[in-house]
């Protein structure tokens, strides 16, 4: 099977990497040559064109900041489905808008295209080790076939519906890490106010029932106040503001998830968008004017 990867950033660069380690053989091709010539150097073809790279692959692997970059990567001149062959597959592990995903499917299935929406959770940490969790929408007969090629990358792939399933999916994870951020933040803020440290708080609470994945991944960081990204609080806005524009399209209210998504868009005036998303500490610092943590 070959295999062509589009997209190269702080996530599709370390999942192509374990594609490779899983002895597939792989084109890529990403606007950004340092991470080309890396995968190079891991035994990835370079392609000079999203064409190229459909010319090379049976099934091609899209990993992108949003809609428009994957509708560009496929659909512009010398795009990937200017060369994709009949019968062909799209994997778009991309976080998008699941009407999107819905739009790409239709249009790939007028060239005799397959597509599978697939997004991640889990970040680069788990992009690197290859233990993100895949949330995929599409036809079963297509999950079974990619099912393995998926694993490479992974620690859990779940197909969750048809087309858009996934990135449904996927905009109800962000949706809860964003309010289990927020809450820590604010139960931090109280603690620190009130004089107990929020180290020992979160050592006692872990192992109960407020504590998760979530809260062991990123109280490390706001105690230590490391907001280096993980996952930027901009990429996070872009996931509320799909999962808010899905909610209206179905009328939907998330008034949990609007009122996250204000105080992400307040940390982005104060020019923080590219900080971690546990930065979302600083918000609730900023209106009661205290630090929680080590201090600098």
């Amino acid at each position: 099977m070959k295999v062509g990867f589009i997209g190269l950033g702080i996530m599709g660069r370390p999942m192509c990497k374990n594609v490779l380690k899983a002895g597939y053989e792989v084109t890529v091709f990403d606007f950004n040559t340092a991470a080309v010539e890396d995968l190079v150097s891991c035994g990835a073809k370079a392609a000079k064109s999203g064409k190229e790279v459909g010319e090379n692959c049976d099934v091609l692997i899209t990993m992108l900041p949003n809609s428009p970059h994957v509708k560009s990567a496929l659909f512009d001149a010398n795009g990937a489905a200017e060369g994709l062959k009949a019968g062909s597959v799209v994997i778009d592990m991309s976080s998008i808008n699941p009407v999107e995903s819905q739009n790409i499917a239709a249009k790939l299935a007028e060239i005799n295209v397959g597509f599978l929406d697939a997004p991640v959770s889990g970040g680069e940490p788990k992009a690197i080790d290859g233990t993100i969790s895949v949330m995929v929408g599409g036809e079963q007969e297509l999950f079974d076939k990619y099912y393995d090629l998926m694993k490479s990358m992974a620690g859990s792939v779940v197909r969750t519906g048809a087309v858009g399933a996934g990135n449904t999916t996927k905009l109800a994870n962000q949706m809860i890490v964003a309010v289990n951020i927020a809450a820590l933040s604010e139960a931090f803020v109280l603690c620190e106010k009130a004089g107990v440290d929020p180290q020992l708080v979160f050592e006692a609470i872990r192992g109960g029932l407020a504590g998760s994945t979530v809260m062991n991944a990123k109280a490390p960081m706001m105690l230590s106040r490391n907001f280096e990204p993980g996952f930027r609080i901009e990429l996070h806005i872009k996931d509320l503001q799909n999962a808010l524009d899905t909610s209206h399209s179905i009328n939907v209210s998330l008034p949990l998830t609007a009122q996250v998504m204000e105080m992400m868009q307040s940390l982005k005036i104060d020019g923080r968008e590219k900080k971690d998303h546990s930065a979302l500490l600083n918000y609730y610092e900023k209106i009661n004017n205290i630090t929680v943590g080590k201090k600098d």
